[in-house]
């Protein structure tokens, strides 16, 4: 018997595997304020901040990695554009990754405890990061010479003195998790699905790093960074294997050794055949052609 290479049907998801909500807001509440306040804590070290600037700016030009300015300038050809990236940048990082959550939570409750991990732990790593390594975004770097878009064209998240910002910490660029989010959003999203189309969820990460480069908030590096401490964590902790794709070839069996697939996995034809299988009167015990395991009786 031949089995169609069929991807499993979309099922319900497991009620069982989904932890209590009101304990998981305040768990991924709780590891977002603590992450807020530890890139406060990482405030304050400008001078240290902007002489990494400039060692990872040299460092790019080093390894011959493209200039943030190409983009830039790609995005300075229109207001509306560069406007439409400011945006981006200050409104899809956060939501978009809460809304993946509250997806996998409801729809994929394995899924989520599995992404919540890696996110929790990309984000810890990052804070490290950023306690021990302060760097000044290429739009403050006089080197770099490129433009604030978020100051002069909007809208911006940050204050306009980053050293007394009480909003946010602008000296902890690397790693972006921006980027490294938008990834995970990605990857979530592709491994969680079946759709044909779940690869374009690929654009999420892609428009994000052109956005936080094309802005001047991030470096090439600090998305290369991110992408190096995500993969650590992705081989770290891997997705429970009851939950990964099916094989397009499963020997599916019953207790009298008779090899059997579900209803998606078998052709119309052979469903047919199958049926008329059924209803054909057989002696007792005989066994049908079609089931007899290749090489029985060999060897009689």
């Amino acid at each position: 018997m031949t089995y169609a290479r069929t991807e499993p049907t979309d099922q319900e998801p497991d009620i069982r595997a989904r932890p209590p909500l009101v304990r998981e807001f305040l768990l991924v509440a709780g590891l977002f304020l603590a992450y807020k306040f530890g890139r406060r804590a990482a405030n304050g070290h400008v001078e240290e901040a902007f002489r990494n600037a400039g060692n990872v700016w040299d460092l790019e030009r080093a390894l011959h990695l493209p200039g943030e300015g190409a983009v830039q300038g790609v995005l300075l050809h229109s207001q509306t554009l560069i406007h439409a990236a400011n945006t981006y940048y200050a409104t899809v990082h956060f939501p978009a990754t809460v809304l993946f959550l509250v997806w996998l939570y409801w729809r994929r409750p394995l899924h989520y405890r599995w992404s919540r991990r890696i996110l929790a732990v990309l984000t810890g790593g990052a804070l490290v990061l950023h306690l021990l390594f302060p760097l000044a975004p290429p739009r403050m770097l006089p080197a770099a010479g490129l433009v604030d878009t978020g100051q002069v064209y909007g809208p911006t998240v940050y204050g306009a003195t980053p050293a007394t910002d009480t909003m946010a910490n602008q000296f902890a660029a690397m790693p972006s998790l921006h980027v490294g989010w938008a990834v995970m959003v990605a990857v979530g999203l592709i491994v969680a699905t079946r759709s044909r189309w779940r690869w374009l969820w690929l654009l999420h990460p892609a428009v994000t790093l052109l956005v936080v480069v094309g802005t001047a908030n991030h470096y090439w590096l600090d998305a290369i960074v991110v992408a190096a401490l995500l993969a650590v964590a992705l081989a770290a902790l891997r997705l429970p294997r009851a939950e990964r794709n099916v094989p397009a070839h499963l020997p599916w069996t019953v207790p009298g050794g008779r090899a059997d697939a579900p209803a998606y996995a078998v052709s119309g034809a052979e469903a047919a055949a199958d049926s008329c299988v059924v209803g054909a009167a057989h002696p007792a015990g005989a066994v049908h052609p079609a089931r007899t395991p290749a090489g029985a009786g060999a060897g009689r």
